[in-house]
């Protein structure tokens, strides 16, 4: 294990629920994801972290949310883009093929954000390294809530998440008795389908 990943774990929790990397998907993302993520597939498979607060996923899964979230946005004509991690409660990471770490997606809040890498082109490996980095358990754990979460529905597994029913943006309470374990393409899918997806402002928390 090298250092930039070490210190991800260090960062967002050990890994659990390890899902072996088929070589096909190795071999389906060759020049569309950088060869570092692809390394970290081959060796640390798709798993999920800090007991299922942060995820690493088969982008192949996630095709269709990815579609229906950015249907009819702005956003699909700019890059094509692949989901590559998840939070426990529907942070969506996507890495554009031309323009690396540049879209999250906050989708209980159907919010967007667009970051311009620095890492493009032959930085691509860089670029991945830095974005790993970035990611914080914190910043996946919708109000605090995860804890509180795990110990009333349980710990996640792979294909699943933490989510609000009814939907935040529906007029839903954002309570844990409000909290529901749901299966994450299904419930992602619904939460793009219920609100336009609209950029972050700075107005918003």
């Amino acid at each position: 294990m090298d250092r930039v990943f070490a210190r991800f774990i260090e960062k967002v929790g050990e890994p659990f629920a390890r899902m072996e990397v088929p070589p096909s998907s190795i071999e389906r993302y060759k020049g569309k994801l950088p060869s570092q993520l692809l390394d970290y597939w081959s060796e640390h498979g798709w798993s999920g972290y800090g007991d299922g607060v942060f995820w690493t996923v088969n982008p192949q899964e996630y095709e269709g949310v990815v579609a229906s979230w950015l249907e009819e946005t702005n956003l699909q004509p700019a890059d094509t883009y692949h989901l590559i991690g998840r939070g426990a409660f529907g942070n969506l990471y996507l890495w554009g093929e031309r323009t690396g770490a540049s879209l999250y997606i906050t989708s209980q809040l159907s919010r967007y954000a667009v970051h311009e890498s620095i890492y493009t082109g032959d930085q691509m490996n860089k670029g991945f390294q830095s974005f790993l980095l970035s990611i914080d358990a914190d910043l996946n754990d919708y109000g605090d809530l995860f804890k509180p979460a795990k110990k009333k529905l349980g710990t996640l597994c792979h294909d699943e998440m933490y989510g609000f029913v009814p939907a935040l943006m529906l007029g839903g309470p954002d309570t844990l008795n409000h909290l529901e374990k749901v299966k994450a393409v299904e419930h992602l899918t619904i939460l793009s389908q219920i609100a336009e997806l609209q950029p972050y402002s700075f107005s918003d928390d």
